[in-house]
């Protein structure tokens, strides 16, 4: 059985009723928090899973003309937001700060100078003493 999400007009609570596909639409609901019927359906995200592939190649079709990227930090900004999203992996909060301040037109040279440890530990880590 489906689960569908509501919210009362009544208390402003959120509250989740398992109907079936015949009830739905014919059963009343009622809030699960104060009992009213003044109850509307709430509709949630949808999510889409996407193969790794499928995911590849939308950003190959999305980001076909890298061409002239470097010399244009907002387009830049606004590719990585969009290839961020499409990855579909938690990125880390830097990411995010990056990308803001090349939408916002700053220069990849100065974002670095801003951010040193950007890029983390150096491979192979360690002292060079």
């Amino acid at each position: 059985m489906p689960t569908y999400d509501f919210i009362c007009n009544n208390c402003n609570q959120r509250f989740d009723v398992f109907l079936s596909y015949s009830d739905y639409g014919k059963k009343t609901v009622t809030c699960a928090h104060c009992g009213s019927k003044n109850v509307r359906r709430r509709l949630t995200r949808v999510r889409i899973a996407k193969s790794e592939e499928s995911r590849m190649d939308s950003m190959a079709d999305d980001f076909s003309g890298f061409e002239g990227l470097e010399n244009d930090p907002k387009a830049m900004g606004q590719m990585m937001r969009k290839m961020g999203k499409e990855m579909g992996e938690e990125l880390p909060p830097e990411f995010d700060e990056v990308v803001d301040r090349l939408e916002s037109g700053q220069n990849p040279e100065d974002i670095e100078k801003a951010i040193p440890d950007l890029g983390g530990p150096e491979p192979g880590g360690g002292d060079d003493e």
